[in-house]
């Protein structure tokens, strides 16, 4: 059976990216390791490429210079059951990076990623409109989600 495997271009920083994800992602593993030989367009030894898995999904990252960059196009979503779990992602991988709203943030490599509870799914997909516009509502000015925040709306007269 065919994988989808995201591929992520860093213009020279992919190792540096892999390592940091290794070290946030407790169940994480680097699969292989490629390196620029000489003549290459980047140094000779630089890494060109390396698949690595964090939490049972593989990746592979290349340093493939700056002609590309992310954006939030595309992004990587980190699904969190508790505000404990919720906090020590959002706190890692948003560390020298931007934080934007609604649990989204790019992290110091320019990466998007979203850290959200599974809860906010049943909460906005209630079957009472009401209350998941009121959820909604209370989302929509935080950046990092609180999960508490978010169930005092839901219950909210």
């Amino acid at each position: 059976m065919a994988t989808i495997t995201p591929f992520l271009w860093f213009n020279d920083q992919a190792e540096q990216a892999m390592n940091f994800y290794l070290s946030v992602f407790e169940d994480g593993k680097v699969l292989n390791l490629s390196r620029y030989p000489a003549g290459a367009p980047l140094p000779e030894g630089t890494l060109m490429t390396a698949g690595f898995v964090l939490n049972g999904q593989e990746f592979v990252a290349l340093n493939g210079g700056p002609a590309f960059g992310f954006n939030q196009a595309i992004s990587f979503v980190v699904n969190c059951e508790t505000q404990d779990e919720l906090d020590y992602y959002w706190d890692k991988l948003a560390t020298g990076g931007q934080i934007q709203q609604c649990g989204w943030l790019a992290n110091r490599f320019g990466v998007p990623w979203q850290i959200v509870p599974t809860a906010l799914g049943r909460l906005l997909g209630d079957p009472d409109p009401a209350k998941a516009a009121r959820v909604m509502q209370a989302m929509l000015p935080m950046a990092k989600i609180d999960i508490a925040a978010l169930e005092r709306a839901a219950v909210a007269a």
